[in-house]
């Protein structure tokens, strides 16, 4: 599987690569976040907000599970942390194969109830405040995305 890495310097860059991805979502796409603790999923999914035109404050829905947030589609963040595995399934696709994107932090928690084709993102600390974001396409839809995203000179990988 090919991936596709940035490197960001500030949370503005995070801010910034979000704001471009979301520039290209359609409905029904689903992004799934993984990472270190405090390494930038809320803020990747702020920028990702921002560029959809939703104006209200992101948070992380860590105890609500799941926030929806009306823009240019509605957005679906889920944070699935807290979700005990003997939990059953919250009705997942009604919002993955629904009218808006769909983000999921701690997405391998509920691996069996994942679309098979999605984005996969994973933010890592590097050194001071730099992050790698990787990228991962899962399935032709989000391979193209990813050319898409990372052809444009405005990001550099």
């Amino acid at each position: 599987m090919k991936t596709y890495e940035y490197v960001s310097h500030h949370p503005e860059d995070t801010l910034a690569l979000a704001m471009k991805l979301a520039r290209y979502v359609q409905p029904k796409d689903v992004i799934t976040l993984e990472g270190d603790l405090g390494a930038g999923k809320t803020t990747f999914t702020k920028g990702l907000a921002k560029g959809l035109g939703i104006d209200r404050n992101v948070n992380s829905p860590t105890f609500t599970i799941i926030k929806h947030y009306e823009g240019r589609l509605p957005l679906y963040h889920m944070d699935v942390y807290r979700l005990d595995e003997s939990e059953e399934d919250l009705g997942f696709d009604e919002y993955f194969f629904g009218d808006g994107v769909t983000v999921v932090e701690w997405a391998h928690l509920i691996e069996p109830y994942l679309p098979s084709e999605r984005l996969h993102i994973t933010i890592h600390h590097a050194d001071g405040e730099n992050r790698i974001i990787r990228f991962s396409p899962i399935g032709e839809r989000y391979k193209q995305l990813c050319k898409e995203i990372f052809s444009d000179e405005s990001v550099s990988h």
